[in-house]
């Protein structure tokens, strides 16, 4: 399906399995929610492949993609987060591919109890959670890479995404909080386990005029709560002020066994920071090969070394107070984005059952210019 340029006041909900949705511009194509729809576009059949437009002023979300009915469904205060008692079942096969989102009311793309599927090339700002968000998945088999996520409160969260989930290859600079990975019980499937994050540029994540999240980050480059088994390996990570990697618990999950690898850290807060409540420590939690000059507590970098298996030590540091946060109304607005190559003749796009996953091994360090040339935040 080829939509033409417009402003589209209304909610799209795609049922049909195997549809290309593709805007012939992806600034001219625009689904806005005008705040009276929860969501802008609505992917519950698999093999959908959505692609070159924008979504945005959507009480919830830009753009989901579910196999939940609840989800799905949109009504207030159910935005796919907490389901109930609702079982699991996954949508399966999806991408997500030069779509802008910016200024919805929870998250930009969402992808909740799906599986099997690519979110690449797309844009996220002014989300007061996250701009991209995965949740509810294990095994995911989920590839979020190549995206720039800015002006939200955090710009990718992975809650209970577990198997084969990998985070690479993104541009997360100028949010809140640049990248969670987490456990959380208001979804099911937990814990989250087994994401690599690699090759992301993470940076100067302390933007004031940005929507808060509830629990109030700030500063904070990436951030593993209750998360196990998770490999960070390549990743630059700079000039958040609080501190650039943070691996903390939540009050009955621990965070085992994560593994911080040839990472690049400058001018952070402090570049690794663990502090873990007393019950939920955690262990194995190791470092190997990366560039860093403070940790939290001292001496990790030796004390931690991979492989450890060890209960993890915890610490505390001085941290920067946040300043208040803005409506999610008054983010700035994108820049222009690329278009999707030949949107109006290329045909339809055939989703794989199973996406190629990428090897980690041959993800380089980002450099500081990663897809600088369509971002509004410039680095300090």
């Amino acid at each position: 399906m080829l939509v033409a340029p417009g402003v589209y006041h209304e909610s799209v909900k795609v049922d049909t399995g195997r549809i290309t949705l593709r805007g012939e511009s992806r600034d001219g194509v625009v689904i806005d929610g005008q705040l009276r729809q929860p969501n802008g576009i609505v992917v519950t059949a698999p093999g959908v492949a959505v692609e070159n437009l924008t979504v945005r002023n959507n009480t919830q979300n830009g753009l989901l993609v579910t196999g939940s009915a609840k989800a799905a469904a949109g009504s207030p205060g159910q935005g796919g987060y907490n389901t109930g008692d609702e079982p699991v079942a996954f949508l399966k096969s999806f991408l997500v591919s030069h779509v802008t989102a910016t200024r919805n009311g929870l998250y930009g793309i969402y992808a909740f109890s799906a599986q099997d599927g690519v979110i690449e090339h797309s844009y996220a700002s002014g989300s007061p959670d996250s701009g991209i968000y995965v949740g509810q998945c294990k095994p995911c088999r989920i590839v979020v890479r190549d995206n720039i996520a800015e002006l939200n409160a955090v710009g990718y969260e992975g809650t209970n995404a577990s198997g084969e989930m990998f985070v690479v290859g993104n541009r997360f600079v100028g949010n809140r909080v640049g990248l969670t990975t987490s456990s959380d019980h208001q979804e099911k499937l937990l814990p989250q386990q087994h994401a690599t994050i690699a090759g992301n540029l993470v940076s100067d994540n302390q933007q004031a005029p940005t929507p808060e999240q509830a629990d109030g980050g700030w500063g904070i480059g990436i951030g593993v709560d209750g998360g196990s088994d998770n490999t960070v390996v390549r990743n630059r990570i700079t000039g958040n002020t609080n501190a650039g990697l943070v691996i903390t618990a939540t009050s009955d999950t621990p965070a085992n066994g994560n593994e911080v690898v040839d990472n690049a850290f400058a001018a952070n807060g402090v570049d690794i920071g663990w502090t873990f409540p007393t019950a939920t420590r955690g262990r194995g939690n190791c470092l190997q090969g990366n560039d860093l000059t403070t940790t939290a507590p001292v001496g990790l970098a030796g004390s931690a070394a991979c492989p450890v298996a060890d209960v993890s030590p915890s610490a505390t540091w001085a941290r920067p107070s946040p300043p208040r946060g803005i409506p999610f109304t008054d983010v700035a607005a994108p820049a222009p984005q690329p278009q999707f190559p030949n949107a109006a003749t290329a045909g339809p796009t055939v989703v794989p059952d199973t996406p190629a996953l990428p090897d980690a091994a041959k993800i380089p360090l980002p450099p500081m210019s990663l897809l600088a040339d369509r971002a509004l935040v410039r680095m300090s």
